[in-house]
């Protein structure tokens, strides 16, 4: 093993370690396992940018712009409306509502298709007496599934058409993917419809809610009068086992306790950290007198101003004309959902002076599996976290959309002009026929589309730049560079004839199934486009080694990659379901584990039939 060798392997290895760990985020690990082959020679320093001009890094940027310009034209909504059933079968609404999340998931981003079908999944659990998990899991797998049907349908299909435009062949085409994508695609979907959600863990449904958020951590005040007084812990946590409650944590004189002695008597003033379910907190509320923390009339924002309002926040209390003028209009308690890439991920209300800049509290967080006893202002946000808001509608909307939150109530469809909609499909429709026909190189034919969706004003300017998801453009165009070094120096010839000697013996269809399970294992684990970009030169190389048709190697790394059904973190659509369905982490795997597995049963056949060895 050359020295070379050896470097990249390190860095490979550190880099899944981290993408696996989870601590830092993804575009961040994979811009250390850049500049950290700069600095170690394995690449040099005119190089190191380069993939950020890659094809497929521009062809993901347009398809996310596209994707926000057939949300805001409404043309995503106008389909929806039409194809979504009245029916009371479970059977029936599941198998429809997954198959459209799978129709948008082909042609636009699978994460925008959940966000746009989630409120519906919700909606249909209601109607049909479910647990909401039982319909949000099915959806998310859906659009998964639909996303490795189409060349755009998600990055990896774009990464591994890239990695064939380097041997030397041209990229794969905007329909190779969809003989064995959307029959693998079909096939998940009937069993998940017929048998799938069935498995999924059927956790308790809160009375009153449509939809189970698990219980959420708020704080409560001990109010002067209140019949609470003088009591201790110990009774406190008696009284309430009628209300399914308990308190989880002390703040006295602005210092927390940690499970707070069950002998300490209540003083007006202590702010107790209760975890109750969202009915129990009302009735804990009633019962004991308790006042939320920060349930007070928000501060009116005025938007011209925004740092004499963060003011408001800093010293704790709104000005009386300010109160006043707020009184006037209906206050709301609203369900939001952290995105998995929303601007609030990471933070904290403190931090973000929630109630200055944006006229809303944040009254309590659920956080499905995990429990923090840390002051509420102080607890860092997390995707797939449900905030309990209160405030007018207007501010809540305008938190959620400026910070990447997503109400989790029927989302209203708002007027759709036909001429509009059809002016949106019909650049959409031209797009992606200029990239399938070959005509156009993808990226530039996507390229026009976003061009003139900007120029038609369906996506405004400044929109279409909050549509990308930077942190997915800088994931690529890093480890784009580090794979081409793990070609160049030999490493991934290295990793090939390791895993041919070792486990598929010379045997080509055994080492074309280990491709597609070890990819599909590591996309459980981290990103799917990372997964992607590390696999494809093992494959390319596995696939010279063995004198085979390298895009079979290369349609497995797409199959596998798209196949995240085993955990929480695997896929964004999997995370944005977590605290909504009231998931626990080892939840995926009852469903994911047996629809995995008949994507391995049913896509090793068809590789071999559609592009054979």
């Amino acid at each position: 093993m050359t020295q070379p060798q050896m470097l990249i392997f390190l860095v490979l290895a550190v880099t899944v370690i981290l993408f696996i760990w989870g601590r830092w985020r993804h575009d961040l690990v994979a811009m250390a396992a850049l500049l950290g082959c700069v600095l170690l020679g394995l690449l040099r320093p005119e190089e190191a940018f380069l993939g950020f001009g890659h094809p497929a890094v521009i062809t993901v940027a347009c398809v996310l712009v596209l994707s926000k310009g057939l949300q805001l034209s409404g043309a995503v909504d106008a389909m929806m409306q039409k194809m979504l059933p009245s029916s009371d079968s479970p059977t029936v609404m599941i198998t429809v509502l997954m198959s459209i999340g799978a129709l948008f998931s082909a042609f636009m981003n699978n994460v925008g298709a959940m966000a746009l079908l989630m409120p519906v999944a919700i909606q249909v659990a209601t109607k049909l007496s479910l647990p909401p998990g039982r319909v949000l899991m099915p959806l998310a797998f859906g659009t998964i599934l639909g996303g490795m049907t189409t060349l755009v349908g998600t990055p990896p299909n774009i990464i591994v058409s890239g990695f064939r435009a380097e041997t030397g062949s041209q990229g794969f085409a905007m329909f190779d993917f969809t003989p064995v994508g959307l029959t693998v695609a079909v096939v998940g979907v009937v069993f998940v419809a017929l048998i799938g959600w069935r498995l999924v863990p059927s956790r308790k449904q809160a009375a009153g809610s449509s939809f189970d958020t698990g219980t959420y951590l708020a704080e409560v005040r001990v109010e002067e009068g209140s019949q609470s007084l003088g009591k201790s812990l110990r009774q406190i946590d008696h009284e309430m086992d009628e209300t399914d409650a308990q308190v989880v944590g002390l703040v006295r004189n602005a210092f927390r306790v940690s499970a707070p002695s069950q002998s300490r008597i209540l003083r007006a003033g202590d702010i107790l950290i209760i975890e109750a379910e969202p009915e129990s907190l009302s009735q804990v509320l009633s019962k004991f007198e308790f006042k939320l923390v920060e349930d007070r009339i928000p501060p009116k924002v005025d938007k011209t101003n925004q740092s004499e309002s963060a003011e408001v926040d800093s010293a704790d209390e709104a000005p009386a004309e300010v109160k006043k003028e707020s009184e006037s209009d209906e206050i709301v308690l609203q369900e939001l959902v952290v995105m998995p890439r929303s601007a609030i991920s990471g933070r904290t209300a403190k931090g973000l002076q929630i109630r200055g800049r944006y006229g809303v509290n944040l009254l309590a967080i659920s956080r499905r599996g995990r429990r923090s006893i840390k002051r509420l202002r102080l607890t860092r946000i997390e995707a797939g976290d449900v905030l309990l808001m209160q405030g007018e509608l207007e501010a809540i909307s305008d938190f959620a959309a400026s910070l990447g939150c997503m109400p989790l109530a029927q989302r209203a469809i708002g007027i759709i002009v036909t001429k509009r909609v059809m002016l949106a499909l019909f650049i959409m429709v031209l797009a992606v026929t200029g990239a399938a026909t070959g005509l156009i190189p993808t990226a530039i034919s996507f390229a026009l589309g976003v061009l003139a969706y900007m120029a038609l004003n369906i996506v405004p300017l400044q929109s279409a730049y909050d549509a990308v998801d930077w942190s997915v453009i800088v994931l690529l165009g890093a480890l784009i560079p580090v794979a081409s070094v793990t070609a160049s120096t030999g490493a991934a010839d290295l990793l090939a004839k390791a895993l041919l000697d070792n486990f598929a013996q010379g045997h080509p269809v055994v080492a074309l199934g280990l491709i597609l399970v070890i990819t599909m294992s590591l996309s459980d684990f981290m990103n799917n486009a990372a997964t992607a970009a590390v696999m494809c030169p093992i494959a390319i190389s596995t696939a010279s080694q063995l004198g085979v048709n390298p895009d079979s190697f290369l349609m497995s790394v797409a199959i596998g990659a798209s196949c995240a059904f085993l955990t929480p973190i695997g896929h964004q659509n999997n995370t944005l379901i977590l605290g909504p369905g009231g998931f626990r982490f080892g939840d995926y795997w009852k469903m994911g584990l047996p629809l995995e597995l008949l994507v391995v049963a049913i896509s090793l056949p068809l590789l071999l039939m559609v592009w054979p060895l």
